[in-house]
């Protein structure tokens, strides 16, 4: 992915954690940006983010819930964000490899996040992947027999 995507990522992260936490609207925190100037990021990707995960905090938060060990509400706010930028990706943004999805909400985690929280982060975007791209997963698993 493009270093202006992983950018854009980042931004959505802060925006979205302002959101959770604070309950501000997206569009103030999306003025707070422009008004910013952030330079290098995809900006349509942020808005993209930021707009569509509120707008799909449910679906997002059924699909995270199995795998989560505790209530979603209970998860620490910056890696709630970061499963929710995730699991949007894996369900709405099928173009983009799993694999680029989960090792960027890794990044995420790693600069973020609480000292452990990559692993966290890590384990349920793994297992959302295997459920919500099934075909994908089955399909690099073979490569990697015919590979061997």
């Amino acid at each position: 992915m493009s270093n202006r995507r992983s950018k854009a990522r980042t931004a959505a992260l802060q925006g979205l954690y302002q959101w959770q936490l604070m309950g501000q609207d997206v569009d103030k925190i999306d003025i707070e940006f422009i008004v910013q100037d952030i330079r290098g990021i995809d900006h349509a990707y942020f808005q993209e983010l930021l707009r569509g995960v509120p707008q799909r905090q449910g679906e997002l938060d059924e699909c995270l819930g199995p795998f989560l060990d505790r209530p979603i509400n209970e998860v620490d706010p910056v890696e709630c964000a970061i499963l929710r930028i995730g699991a949007f990706e894996l369900l709405c943004r099928p173009e983009i490899p799993y694999r680029v999805v989960l090792n960027e909400a890794i990044e995420l985690a790693k600069r973020f996040g609480a000292e452990h929280g990559h692993r966290y982060v890590n384990g349920i975007l793994d297992k959302v992947a295997q459920k919500v791209r099934a075909t994908e997963f089955r399909s690099r698993a073979l490569r990697r027999r015919l590979q061997t």
